[in-house]
């Protein structure tokens, strides 16, 4: 299937309503995949979410670009009596927006609050006797076994963010959002500048004091601002977008879409790249909690009838730069991707034998509510394939195009259809979620604590946990083999191939991380 032409001719572009100039040269333009709907970065896995918290707060510890973990928000830490006493030291001078300073008293309610939401935040958790404040700047953890992942945990890049608020904030119900966004990162929100589905604001915060040694690094070492003011002007429309960044209404488009960038790359003032090495996997995830998707067997009939060619041309066409199929649960080329079991998506297409085997499983003519986001170009055509390709099948489909951001609280919903439920939708995991069982959200299956769509799959979970228990790199691989195999079986989401997106911005900006879209290190030259 071809990817529908988004942009026909330059002339599309050059007809586009604008957007607005951009500002002064301390202010960064920023087009970012949607407007964040929600902005606390531990209530979703949204990735816009999570782009949104490392604005405004901080972490533990960071990420590099070799995926190795630094202190970040710690000054360091000790290790002692065998791997199970840790304790963490805060560096000096760290304050939160409101002017207090950062203690670690903050620290443990926020970590605690992480660790209800966050499935690596919960195996930390599980394998913890006890968390204290031991001082004002030390954090000390006295554990039941090793858990040498401990600073993976704490400075996870993927979605749910693992920030550090103020312990009045932190305090709050992991089942209710907090609204008020203080943190101690490098810039503060500006709530009263948000305009939802238009713009979203952030203000240098002059009292930020980043670390003072390393290399910044995708999330790890000094975050140093060198702008006054980054302004989020959301922009559904990517022709709109294009012609924004081309006349210079706006310094940075998070994802240009693939028809789009032969144009892009004839202007001379412009550049791209891809940010995630990883790439994100796109999936079409299951509510388990209903019919029909409630039956593991009608789920795994459908892996029968998955072309992740398919999907991948429908997003980026025939460049292979762009995309990969024959892609299991880790992102392809990290140490724990296999092709165990990976058959099941390459055999040949039979689409009359998965419509049998999904009556034989018991369907019985149920509505399939699909939520599709019309708005994000990135994503919406995975909703487009998978609601074809279920029809085709025999599923009774009910296509429902919305926002981004009613995609986002939809998905949190667990009415049945009828009370505005839903019954599967279309994303992407992102690459940085990807690279092993720990932060993987799609394979949980540990029913109310599961990632939207709630599966209850103990023996999935039994294959994650032979991961965290495997005593060296070598067992790790085998383990996720393992895992892989078995989650053929559970099916709690479909993969539907490996996109690697491309970001684009003006020549003038440099400084850009690798990863995802942080605002830290840029300057506008």
């Amino acid at each position: 299937m071809r990817r529908r032409t988004l942009l026909a001719t330059g002339a599309a572009v050059l007809a586009a309503p604008h957007i607005g100039r951009a500002a002064d040269a301390k202010t960064l333009k920023f087009i970012p995949e949607s407007d964040a709907t929600i902005v606390d970065p531990i209530w979703t896995t949204a990735t816009v979410t999570r782009n949104h918290g490392y604005l405004v707060f901080d972490t533990l510890y960071g990420q590099n670009d070799a995926f190795a973990m630094e202190p970040q928000m710690v000054e360091g830490h000790t290790v002692e009596n065998d791997g199970k006493l840790w304790r963490l030291t805060l560096r000096e001078g760290l304050r939160f927006h409101d002017g207090e300073p950062v203690r670690a008293q903050d620290v443990v309610p926020s970590i605690k609050r992480f660790a209800a939401r966050d499935a690596f935040g919960r195996a930390l958790m599980d394998t913890t006797d006890e968390m204290r404040a031991a001082s004002d700047r030390v954090i000390e953890f006295r554990l039941k076994k090793p858990f040498p992942l401990l600073p993976n945990a704490l400075g996870k890049s993927g979605t749910i963010m693992p920030a550090i608020m103020p312990e009045r904030l932190a305090i709050t119900d992991p089942n209710k959002q907090v609204t008020e966004m203080v943190g101690s990162g490098p810039f503060t929100y500006a709530a009263d500048e948000h305009v939802s589905g238009s713009r979203v604001v952030y203000k240098k915060f002059a009292g930020y004091v980043p670390r003072p040694d390393g290399v910044g690094s995708f999330t790890a070492g000094p975050k140093v601002v060198h702008i006054d003011r980054v302004e989020w002007q959301v922009v559904p429309d990517p022709s709109t977008a294009l012609s924004a960044l081309m006349q210079g209404e706006v310094d940075w488009w998070q994802e240009i879409t693939p028809d789009q960038l032969p144009l892009l790359r004839r202007g001379k003032t412009m550049q791209s790249r891809q940010l995630d090495p990883g790439g994100g996997i796109g999936v079409l995830r299951f509510n388990a909690l209903y019919p029909p998707f409630d039956n593991p067997a009608i789920r795994r009939a459908l892996l029968g009838a998955i072309n992740q060619a398919d999907f991948m041309t429908a997003i980026a066409g025939d460049d292979h730069n762009l995309w990969k199929d024959r892609v299991g649960v880790f992102s392809p080329g990290t140490p724990m991707a296999s092709q165990a079991g990976i058959e099941v998506l390459t055999k040949a297409r039979d689409l009359d034998r998965v419509r049998k085997e999904i009556i034989d499983a018991g369907y019985k003519g149920e509505t399939v509510v699909v939520l599709t986001p019309a708005d994000y170009p990135g994503i919406n055509p995975l909703g487009i394939v998978a609601a074809d390709v279920m029809t085709r099948v025999g599923l009774k489909v009910d296509v429902q195009s919305v926002d981004w951001g009613t995609v986002v609280q939809r998905r949190s919903s667990r009415k049945p259809i009828d009370q505005g439920g839903w019954s599967a939708f279309v994303t992407f995991l992102n690459g940085t979620n990807n690279f092993d069982p720990a932060g993987q959200l799609g394979i949980r299956g540990n029913g109310d604590q599961a990632w939207f769509g709630w599966p209850k799959a103990p023996k999935l979970e039994e294959a994650r946990d032979a991961w965290f228990a495997a005593p060296d790199l070598a067992g790790q691989k085998a383990a996720c083999e393992r895992l892989q195999l078995q989650f053929w079986q559970d099916a709690t989401y479909l993969p539907l191939g490996a996109f690697y997106a491309t970001t684009a911005y003006r020549r003038d900006v440099t400084g850009m991380r690798s990863g995802f879209p942080q605002f830290y290190d840029i300057k506008l030259d």
